[in-house]
């Protein structure tokens, strides 16, 4: 493995600070492909990092016992954001900006737009194809997923159903993801998926080991990894194109109280939770199913406002599996 430090900046504190990039070499001269993971851009967002972790520690043993196979390239960014991370933020400390809404484009000499720019340019250069991850809010829990903008799925599709996630969901075009690394990434022709997963500024092992699983599956298929054993059994997703996913908000200010599992196929009138008055003990709204799917967001802040999302739903519809 070697290690080089594709971001340097001092801090308006005075620190030094390095964005480090980990490098497992091809054995051929022209590697098969050249795939990347990427974590950290949110230093709230943990899963991502733990899971760079895992992939490191297999690769490193891996490197040491079967050289050879290692047909292709793995470059891994495990903190893109050291900063943040320290703070355990989404944003940038000291600039208070979101350095996924930095790229492409002009968004002037700021270090978050600095070291944004260096690294999509690093990416650019070094990548055919990327993974960013990413966790949830601390308001949401999400089931593994892969969001993928209307428009990108049919080149995109066929290496996320690799990734072992339960959902792949076709996301709504937006101009506001118009400046992040994957949107980003995507129109420069190296082929990006977004996984989402977890909770924020928490680590779900069970989501991670899932997804490690899914990482090595996709090393296999693209041809970068080689006779390294036996594969696990990748499970197809579900998959969601915009008018099938339900979002469902609460009617009322008060506490949610989930009724249902995460990762749980419910049925139509299902309850999926309440909304319970804080101060008199009256049920506010009974949350149902609107009809049959996966259940694959619920809300995990028991605090809520009205229109807060409390869950989210793949509709059963003709398309969907």
């Amino acid at each position: 493995m070697e290690s080089r430090a594709i971001v340097s900046y001092q801090t308006p504190s005075g620190q030094r600070v390095e964005v480090v990039k980990q490098t497992f070499s091809s054995v051929r001269k022209r590697p098969a492909k050249r795939v990347a993971f990427v974590s950290g851009l949110h230093g709230n967002e943990l899963e991502g990092i733990y899971l760079c972790h895992l992939l490191i520690r297999y690769l490193q043993n891996l490197q040491r016992t079967q050289p050879k196979a290692f047909q292709g390239e793995v470059h891994i960014y495990p903190a893109v954001n050291p900063q943040a991370i320290s703070a355990g933020s989404r944003l940038w400390p000291f600039f208070s900006q979101d350095i996924n809404r930095q790229f492409g484009g002009d968004n002037g000499n700021s270090l978050p737009a600095q070291s944004a720019s260096e690294l999509l340019d690093d990416l650019k250069s070094s990548v055919d194809i990327a993974v960013d991850f990413h966790a949830s809010n601390l308001h949401l829990k999400e089931a593994p997923q892969i969001r993928i903008l209307d428009g990108l799925h049919k080149n995109l599709l066929p290496l996320a159903i690799q990734c072992n996630v339960d959902l792949i969901w076709v996301h709504p075009a937006s101009p506001m993801f118009e400046s992040t690394l994957g949107y980003n990434l995507n129109q420069a022709r190296v082929k990006t998926l977004v996984i989402e997963t977890g909770v924020g500024l928490r680590l779900h092992r069970k989501f991670a080991d899932q997804l490690f699983q899914g990482m090595l599956n996709l090393l296999h298929h693209t041809g970068v990894l080689v006779d390294t054993g036996s594969l696990p059994k990748i499970d197809p997703p579900v998959i969601a194109h915009p008018s099938q996913v339900a979002l469902l908000q609460s009617r009322y200010a008060g506490l949610f109280v989930g009724h249902s599992d995460l990762k749980k196929n419910v049925a139509k009138g299902e309850v999926i939770g309440e909304v319970l008055s804080a101060t008199d003990g009256e049920v506010l709204q009974e949350v149902t199913a609107p009809e049959s799917g996966f259940l694959f967001t619920v809300r995990e802040h028991p605090l809520v406002y009205p229109g807060a999302p409390l869950a989210r739903i793949a509709l059963r519809d003709e398309g969907c599996p």
